[in-house]
């Protein structure tokens, strides 16, 4: 099993910029890819980016050119630094990490980031 544990949401003015960090732990020798999701009020969990083990990296439409996602393989971490954030981004992000088994899905807990305009 894994356990993902996201820290880093907070308030933040819009053109602003946030960190999240996702640490996972147990049996992080099953993770392939990892990423993030977010989710808003009334609307479907979406991918925010998601980065392979070998550091290949896939983005929102979105959000390409303002969110960069990063990985420390060795720690079981992922990263997302957010820039140039809009109210639009305001949603709960959920760190996300594939068994690479089976592609079973892990979720962490989520964290909220809300951008006031």
């Amino acid at each position: 099993q894994v356990q993902l544990v996201e820290s880093g949401g907070d308030l933040v003015q819009a053109g602003g910029s946030l960190g999240l960090s996702c640490a996972a732990s147990g049996s992080i020798w099953r993770i392939n890819a990892m990423g993030w999701y977010r989710q808003a009020p009334g609307k479907q969990r979406e991918l925010v980016a998601s980065i392979t083990r070998g550091g290949s990296t896939t983005y929102a439409d979105s959000v390409k050119g303002r969110f960069t996602v990063s990985r420390d393989n060795a720690k079981g971490t992922v990263y997302l630094q957010m820039n140039s954030l809009k109210p639009e981004d305001t949603a709960v992000y959920y760190c996300n990490a594939k068994d690479r088994s089976n592609n079973y899905n892990y979720w962490g807990q989520g964290t909220q980031v809300t951008v006031s305009s």
